[in-house]
């Protein structure tokens, strides 16, 4: 199974993310990026910012290429 960039695993990331900002890092195993946007879209959907890492979130699952 391919792990980069548009595979099966970074299209279900993305997914995720575009539900919950974060979500699809967690899913990646990536606990310290999911934390930070999760945190990021919450303080910034309170000043109605929170799309800009919301969008954020879901290219960043999306172009994942892990380091081998």
């Amino acid at each position: 199974m391919s792990t980069g960039q548009g595979s099966a695993g970074n299209v279900i990331a993305a997914i995720c993310s575009f539900f919950i900002p974060g979500l699809g890092q967690l899913v990646q195993g990536r606990l310290l990026m999911a934390a930070v946007q999760f945190v990021l879209a919450a303080v910034l959907w309170l000043i109605f910012l929170g799309w800009v890492v919301h969008l954020w979130s879901i290219l960043d699952a999306a172009l994942f290429k892990p380091q081998h």
